[in-house]
């Protein structure tokens, strides 16, 4: 069995399209999905399709690109949907200095609530960091007791133990697969087994040979097949303890 810790099966990529995308994640032996949202439209469609499918689980939160337009209303509904009983963590969110390197005070003030709220309700964090490693950990090194995901890690193998020591786990997806990915690979070899995840980050970075191609949950037993050939296991000892992990982080039935 395994979980796709990350995915926006509440994507417009998607729209029409969940039940079969469903289907084949199912016959491909993942048996649990963690739908993602990002801003106020997924939020709610993670939650309509956790409501929907007894094996499915949401998470709401704002993304780092849309912080420059979140206000406190904005968390008034947020805080209503981290109510709901399918909800399992909180983000999308973090930082991101790749698509927006003008309103970096507006990223950090938005990831910090929602780690405060993380803290607060004891739901784990799902962040996203793009070319902000350091100010990532920055931020996240002001709080203690965190739990949650380094969502489809981008960062050095070197600060990996630095995320690990925060009380976080290392969530790896497509990239492993690449070719060319030799940074993905070195991280894969070195975080502990009981710290691992996997995800899709569907309909995005799809692995080999679908690069290029619309990703979907299926595949994330690409992504495991590959991490279990770098680290010289076998692939059904990754996808037990990747879901073991995964159960244990996000609380779920078994």
């Amino acid at each position: 069995m395994l979980i796709d810790t990350h995915v926006h099966l509440n994507a417009d990529e998607f729209e029409g399209k969940e039940a079969e995308i469903i289907k084949r994640a199912q016959e491909a032996g993942v048996k649990k999905l963690i739908v993602i949202g990002f801003d106020h439209k997924t939020n709610e469609k993670a939650i309509e399709l956790a409501e929907q499918y007894d094996f499915i689980y949401a998470t709401v939160g704002f993304h780092p690109t849309i912080a420059k337009d979140i206000k406190d209303n904005d968390f008034v509904i947020l805080d209503e949907l981290l109510d709901h009983d399918k909800v399992v963590g909180i983000g999308e969110c973090g930082l991101d200095f790749y698509w927006d390197k003008d309103h970096i005070d507006d990223q950090v003030e938005v990831f910090k609530e929602q780690i405060k709220r993380s803290l607060e309700l004891e739901l784990p964090l799902i962040i996203h960091m793009r070319d902000a490693s350091e100010a990532t950990y920055n931020v996240l090194s002001e709080f203690e007791n965190l739990r949650g995901i380094m969502h489809c890690y981008s960062g050095s193998a070197e600060m990996v133990d630095q995320f690990l020591e925060l009380g976080l786990h290392i969530s790896l997806g497509g990239p492993v697969t690449f070719k060319n990915a030799k940074t993905p690979k070195e991280v894969a070899k070195v975080v502990p087994l009981d710290r691992l995840l996997v995800e899709t980050d569907s309909p995005y970075l799809s692995p080999h040979p679908f690069r290029g191609k619309r990703n979907e949950p299926a595949r994330v037993k690409l992504v495991a097949e590959e991490i279990a050939k770098l680290r010289d296991m076998s692939f059904e000892e990754v996808a037990k303890a990747t879901t073991e992990n995964a159960i244990s982080l996000f609380k779920l039935e078994e």
